[in-house]
């Protein structure tokens, strides 16, 4: 029987709080709760970037406008720029964790991880556009990426701003 199935319902399972914890030990959960983070986004846009590349190789790219070609190459391009600054923090980490620089990688990390999210965003959405561009073409394809806009700003970044303005009028 594991230890969590031997407690009691009423009991939750209960972490640290914050204040029960010293700063090293804060910072070790924080940069581990981020890392678990960045590897749910880097195996998305590792995904896209596959699919993505794919495409160049299909007997009909060539056949493809100027317009969609160029919108694939800036949503591979998002892509890139998604890997290289969600997997930016455990290259830091690697080099630096022995100086005792992990609130200095964590601060920093957590700016790169905001940044490759945009940049993952702009990536799925460019990839909905492709798809919408060969589906339906013209303004359908145009109102079907912008939707996915919209879905993605409210959802990753205007929702979760709201709720941190409100946290902070409490």
């Amino acid at each position: 029987m594991s230890e969590k199935s031997q407690l009691p319902p009423s009991e939750p399972d209960e972490s640290p709080s914050e204040s029960d914890e010293s700063p090293s030990a804060r910072l070790a959960r924080n940069f581990a709760e981020l890392l678990q983070e960045l590897r749910v986004q880097q195996a998305g846009v590792q995904i896209l970037f596959a699919f993505l590349l794919a495409i160049v190789f299909t007997e009909q790219y060539p056949e493809q406008s100027l317009y969609v070609r160029g919108l694939h190459l800036v949503t591979m391009l998002c892509a890139a720029a998604s890997s290289v600054l969600l997997i930016a923090p455990a290259v830091w980490h690697r080099i630096l964790f022995r100086q005792q620089r992990r609130e200095d990688i964590l601060r920093q990390a957590n700016r790169c991880s905001l940044a490759g999210s945009i940049f993952l965003a702009a990536t799925m959405i460019g990839t909905v556009l492709i798809v919408a561009e060969l589906a339906v073409g013209g303004w359908g394809a145009k109102l079907i990426g912008s939707i996915t806009a919209v879905v993605f700003a409210g959802l990753w970044f205007i929702v979760p701003a709201f709720l941190r303005h409100d946290d902070e009028l409490r």
